[in-house]
């Protein structure tokens, strides 16, 4: 019987990667298991969808980070069930694992609040194959307009419209405001760019909630200057197929995008710990759970509280850094008493609007425009995992920037409407 400690890493997101990077050559078996076979850039996933990258300028395969260290290995399966009495984990497929320490790292999924049924018709954007259908949706949109003669017959498919105002809903309508209004209109003769309609809907009285008000601002009317309407205090009331219904009215379109909200993974459900509203576990200091300093709960399935009674954002940097830490802590095998509590260095929060346009709020700097877009792309360029990938990201954004041209316009599935 090997006394070697069995590390399990579930999820193979920024959370995950970090504490498995943390975790190479420790002398620890380590297993990590993700129900895709790639580490995904999801900040980056919207230009997928707006055809401005391909699905492997941001994905990268698991097993291509960790091939060369003999004590990482990678299982492509689901986990459905934890048991922290036993220490083991069940997979969708019936197989089991036994652990000495779990990181429990799953990432969040879209949350309609209550309302899953909009699924169908308006999908988020949490996977590759998510932004894969968004982009097809928005090509066959544009292929059935250039087909309709009567302009009111066609402003639907003409019509855009992005349900929520946070970093995500600003970079989607921005992406598609320069779709709409001038990449792609010089492909079609049958109608023009001002026949293009694009929303942005939030329920809340500003957009990027979490910003200076003042960088809000900016951003809203950057996306005003581009074309987008954007809704403040409206919330959805309905989502079916080809419509979006509101208190005072509604839109007509099939293109409708889903960036609201998220909530935790439902696997959270199986530790049988406290969770706040979206599902998220509350975790100690240290980031595991009570009675069980072995099982620690990182990212967007975490809630802790640093200051003010806020739990730390759903964002990447943070679970970075938390799973740096506990990749950490396992390693060195830190005793319960002797560990410091995880702090987050906040580096500053940012969002890009258009091209040559951002927002970005750095350690109380407040900065906009192309000085903040160039600030966005440096540090996503940065963060991506790869040298292939960086230098190709970087080839595409200076061949779009200086062409206007976006480049993977593929249908190949047609997705039903």
């Amino acid at each position: 019987m090997s006394d070697q400690k069995h590390v399990i890493i579930i999820g193979g997101g920024f959370g995950g990667i970090s504490a498995a990077k943390e975790l190479r050559n420790s002398g620890m078996k380590v297993t990590i298991i993700d129900k895709n076979n790639h580490h995904l850039f999801q900040p980056l996933l919207y230009q997928v969808a707006t055809a401005a990258l391909s699905p492997g300028d941001i994905a990268v395969p698991i097993r291509a980070m960790f091939g060369k260290f003999s004590n990482i290995q990678v299982i492509l399966g689901e986990v459905t069930n934890i048991n922290k009495r036993e220490h083991a984990l069940e997979l969708k497929d019936g197989r089991t694992f036994e652990f000495d320490s779990l990181v429990v790292a799953p990432g969040a999924q879209y949350n309609y609040f209550g309302n899953d049924h909009w699924a169908d018709n308006a999908p988020g954007l949490k996977s590759i194959s998510d932004a894969l259908e968004v982009r097809e949706r928005i090509l066959l949109s544009l292929e059935e307009a250039e087909q309709i003669d009567d302009p009111k017959l066609r402003e639907p498919f003409l019509t855009y419209v992005i349900i929520g105002g946070g970093p995500t809903g600003v970079e989607m309508a921005g992406a598609i405001a320069e779709i709409a209004k001038r990449n792609m209109m010089r492909d079609y003769q049958n109608f023009s760019k001002n026949e293009s309609r694009i929303f942005l809907v939030e329920a809340g009285p500003q957009i990027l909630n979490g910003f200076p008000k003042s960088l809000a601002e900016k951003a809203r009317q950057s996306l005003e200057d581009m074309g987008v309407s954007v809704l403040l205090n409206t919330p959805v009331t309905e989502i079916s197929e080809n419509q979006v219904t509101f208190k005072e009215g509604s839109i007509e379109t099939p293109n409708i995008i889903w960036a609201a909200g998220v909530a935790a993974s439902p696997l959270m459900n199986s530790l049988g710990e406290p969770q706040d509203r979206t599902g998220r576990v509350m975790v100690n200091k240290d980031l595991s759970i009570s009675d069980h300093p072995d099982i620690f709960v990182i990212g967007d399935a975490a809630h802790l509280e640093e200051k003010e009674g806020e739990p730390l954002p759903g964002l990447a940097p943070v679970a970075m850094q938390e799973g740096r830490y506990v990749g950490k802590l396992i390693r060195q095998q830190t005793p319960v008493d002797e560990r410091e509590p995880f702090h987050y260095v906040d580096k500053g929060t940012m969002a890009t609007i258009g091209r040559a346009k951002a927002v970005a709020d750095v350690k109380g700097w407040k900065v906009s425009g192309f000085v903040a877009w160039i600030i966005w792309s440096v540090i996503h360029i940065f963060y991506l995992i790869g040298f292939r990938n960086r230098i190709k990201v970087f080839v595409e954004w200076m061949w779009y920037y200086f062409s206007f041209k976006r480049g993977v316009r593929l249908i190949t599935n047609r997705f039903s409407k």
